[in-house]
């Protein structure tokens, strides 16, 4: 025993030679191929130390590791050393997420908040996804070094200027360093909580990727972590851990300051060109730089010459775009300033995004040809374009994009009809799906150009065209008279004006058509004869009181007797009006289907008192409510509607009535859902509901329900209920476990119930978990007498506890979560001697999942 105890400690002694070593790195990935990647491993180290690494083992996470030597060792200045190690190149077996790492011991010496940091390894780790339906992926690159340093009580601001040539989508997390076997290092926290006498914030921007620490109080080195994930059509595909250093030391300046410096967009081919100023309180020496994507593109970088002075200096931006640059993602630049003449020096940092547009599709032209419209536009500039959008809507809109306004917003209300896959296809020819557009609507188009990975052109300029006015244009559905079996219609419409009357000289004469909801087909009802003849009003035997109709005309020309089509109208139906009663309120709504546009309605209720219908309020959708009503009293409406064809030359406006419909106000609305908040009490074993009513909701509550379940995997019951509306709490005791989930809904007086509340679940790590100590003293003075565990534990069902000497023999088990082991060998009653014991013990505890198993393992020292 005493000859393992001594190599064990020859071991850690030559470890602890070879210790102060790793400070900083990553590990970053290029595609060669599907499944082929080439790997690059960077790390900083201490230079004095003797543990240098010639070489490293890079584990592939599919069984498999290689011995990769370095190819690069640059000596900077502080005793620090960047460490290259490129080409490892390794072909993975197929689709799936594969784990990089690399272990090295150790971390240099007195890192503050990586406890025993000499003899803790170093771990750095990189995710590669291979998905076969998102392509291969590179990695980002990471353009700022690992190493930084900063002032006490001064803010530390630091970005790592990462850049994804592959223009995917970044994200940003903190996580905790990581050392033997890639487990989280105990005792690690984030270096504001190294201290916490003196409350500091330490956070990363999840968008920009820049760390702020607000504002270190102790001198010292400190590890961070964090993830760079790269997304993909929404999809994570890998990530990037950097593990980084950074050293706080006492200053006497102050930090530069950097300009203003605004986020911007670009076309493609124009040349984007802006300053950066940066001035320095203590009137020092400073330096401003830059790092980001543009400065790396493969064609015409961009520049940004650092600039040197004392006090103030301003440097140019420089970056001549092409459609090589045209990405969906924007790009990423940081701008650092530092004072020069200081150690640490001292900085302000400043991250700008720029985004590269392909231009607009240039000279679309629409031309109106029978019930169709044509498009052409010129090929898209930019040729890494996979295909074009084509949107459309009635009416002129004025679209004026702005700087970074790509694509067709939905605010000017055009829809996309179609998309053509393919740079050279610069033709559409729109007839509705073939159906044929509308006669009387001037149709507006715009083109845009789209990319593989999302990103969008400008819009094209708008181009619209009219169908020729050959055929009637109905303009009139309107129910003149509400009745059961006595309803009546009237129903107009527009003359053609621009057929060719050398072919339909006349006469001519319109065949007007009817269909209602238990009728589909339509059925001719009536023929008017002479081209001016426009109107008809339908009385025959009409339910306009609960049922809805549609019209149409045809027109023919009656040339030497025959008859021939023309041209028919699009179908117009009545304007139907619902009626939903709530409480004191009564819900209008009705259906608009005719082939104008409405942009008005005046809605009209009956007046007992006066015998006519008022108006009461307007609307521009097909809905209103109508309020402060009194319950269980009729209502009486209808709806007056006023729209217009877009094109010129047709009755403006058209006007429509709905048929007269009425309604009842009634109690049917339940209270809203309370806002549930649920504390625990540790001490009493019992959770404290607490919960607010929502504003603007009913006020009528009588009570509430409370919905309770012990597991997530259980739906939640009701356990009691409140005959007090003004009763917001609720405590739940007597419970096993503090583990459950819970729900409120809220009842009124006349019965009806609320959605239930937002769900709260409590797990049992709200509370202490259950814990042993290390040591007892059963000697019969009274005190610490029994081995047990810590008082301030819930949720336990049983243990399964064994006790072992240290020959690896039980000397006591028990089932009891109190345990009391009175430091006798359950074997033969006899005292057990002084000394350290083992033990295993399996905890049963209700969780949220149900009741699980933990195992927790350690040692006890008996004392007497």
């Amino acid at each position: 025993m005493r000859k393992l105890l001594l190599f064990t400690f020859l071991i850690l002694v030559s470890m602890a030679a070879f210790a102060t070593h790793q400070r900083a790195g990553e590990i970053t990935y290029k595609a060669i191929s599907d499944l082929k990647y080439e790997f690059t491993i960077v790390t900083y180290t201490y230079t004095p130390s003797p543990a240098d690494r010639p070489e490293l083992t890079i584990n592939w996470g599919d069984g498999f590791s290689q011995v990769v030597p370095r190819t690069q060792k640059i000596t900077l200045p502080n005793n620090i050393s960047r460490n290259v190690y490129a080409g490892a190149v390794h072909i993975f077996p197929g689709q799936g997420n594969y784990n990089i790492f690399v272990e090295d011991p150790n971390r240099n010496y007195g890192v503050l908040n990586i406890p025993n940091s000499v003899n803790v390894p170093f771990y750095i780790q990189t995710q590669l996804s291979i998905n076969p339906f998102l392509g291969p992926n590179n990695s980002v690159d990471l353009l700022a070094p690992p190493i930084d340093n900063g002032c006490v009580n001064t803010l530390f601001l630091h970005n790592p200027a990462a850049f994804d040539k592959d223009g995917d989508s970044l994200s940003y997390k903190l996580v905790d360093c990581r050392g033997a076997f890639g487990f989280p290092i105990p005792g690690y926290v984030l270096p504001n909580e190294v201290n916490t006498n003196v409350p500091t914030t330490f956070d990363i921007d999840p968008i920009t990727g820049t760390i702020t620490w607000d504002n270190p109080i102790m001198q010292g080195e400190y590890n961070i972590a964090f993830l760079i994930e790269e997304w993909r059509s929404g999809i994570k595909i890998g990530y990037v851990t950097r593990d980084m250093q950074i050293t706080i030391l006492a200053c006497d300046n102050q930090s530069p300051v950097i300009g203003t410096v605004q986020d911007t967009c670009i076309k493609a081919g124009e040349t984007l060109i802006f300053d950066v100023s940066a001035t320095d309180p203590d009137e020092n020496q400073l330096v401003i730089r830059a790092l980001g994507g543009p400065f790396v593109a493969d064609d015409s970088p961009a520049t940004f010459p650092p600039a040197i002075g004392t006090g103030s200096i301003t440097s140019t931006f420089t970056w001549n775009t092409n459609c090589s640059h045209v990405q969906f993602q924007p790009y990423q630049v940081v701008f650092t300033a530092k004072d020069t003449l200081n150690f640490p020096q001292l900085a302000d940092i400043k991250t700008v995004s720029i985004r590269v547009i392909s231009p607009k599709p240039e000279n679309l032209s629409a031309t109106a040809v029978g019930n169709s419209v044509h498009l052409s536009w010129n090929r898209a500039v930019c040729q890494r374009s996979i295909g074009y959008d084509i949107y459309r809507r009635g009416g002129f809109y004025g679209f004026d994009p702005g700087a970074c306004e790509t694509g067709v917003p939905a605010y000017t209300g055009y829809e996309k009809i179609n998309t053509l896959e393919g740079l050279t296809d610069t033709t559409f020819v729109d007839d509705n799906a073939g159906i044929g557009l509308v006669h009387g609507i001037d149709y507006c188009y715009m083109v845009v150009a789209f990319f593989a990975d999302g990103s969008e052109s400008y819009a094209s300029d708008e181009a619209c065209a009219t169908l020729k006015k050959d055929i009637p244009i109905i303009t009139n559905v309107s129910i003149l008279e509400t009745s059961l079996n006595a309803g009546e219609i009237y129903v107009a419409w527009s003359k053609p004006t621009e057929f060719d009357t050398l072919i339909y000289t006349g006469p001519h004469k319109y065949i007007i058509y009817r269909s209602d909801d238990q009728n589909p087909q339509f059925v001719a009802i009536s023929e008017n004869n002479g081209i001016d003849d426009t109107t008809f009003t339908d009385v025959v035997g009409l339910n306009t009181f609960s049922t809805r109709y549609s019209y149409k005309v045809d027109m023919y020309n009656l040339t030497s007797g025959n008859e021939v089509l023309m041209g028919s109208t699009q179908v117009a139906r009545s304007m139907y009006l619902n009626v939903s009663p709530s409480d004191q309120t009564l819900r209008l709504s009705w259906n608009f289907e005719a082939p104008w546009r409405n942009n008005r309605y005046n809605i009209f209720r009956y007046n007992p008192v006066t015998e006519v219908f008022d108006s009461i309020g307007f609307s521009t959708q097909p809905f209103y409510n109508d309020s402060n009503l009194m319950n269980d009293t009729e209502y009486t409406y209808y709806i007056e509607s006023f729209g217009k064809y877009s094109a010129p030359g047709l009755v403006d406006p058209i006007v429509n009535f709905s048929q007269i419909n009425s309604g009842i106000p009634e109690d049917n609305v339940p209270p809203c859902p309370p806002v549930l908040s649920v504390k625990t009490n540790c001490e009493l074993v019992q959770n404290d509901l607490s919960w607010v009513n929502p504003e603007g909701c009913p006020n009528d509550m009588a009570g509430f329900y409370i919905y309770y379940t012990p597991s997530l995997n259980d739906s939640l019951l009701v356990i009691d209920s409140i005959f007090d509306p003004s009763a917001l709490y609720y405590a739940h005791t007597n419970l096993l476990s503090i583990a459950g989930c819970y729900q409120v809904a809220a009842f009124d007086s006349i019965g009806n119930t609320g959605d239930p509340s937002n769900k709260v679940c409590v797990s049992i790590d709200s509370c202490s978990s259950y814990r042993l100590p290390n040591v007892f003293t059963p000697n019969k003075d009274q005190y610490n007498e029994f081995f047990k565990p810590y008082a301030d534990y819930t949720s336990v069902e049983k243990v399964e506890m064994k006790i072992f000497n240290r020959w690896g023999r039980i000397v006591f088990e028990t089932n009891d979560p109190e345990i009391n082991w009175d430091g006798k060998n359950s074997n033969n009653n006899q005292d057990c001697s002084e000394g350290v014991y083992f033990y295993v013990c399996e905890v049963f505890e209700f969780r949220l999942e149900g009741l699980s198993k933990r195992t927790i393992t350690g040692s006890i020292t008996l004392l007497r």
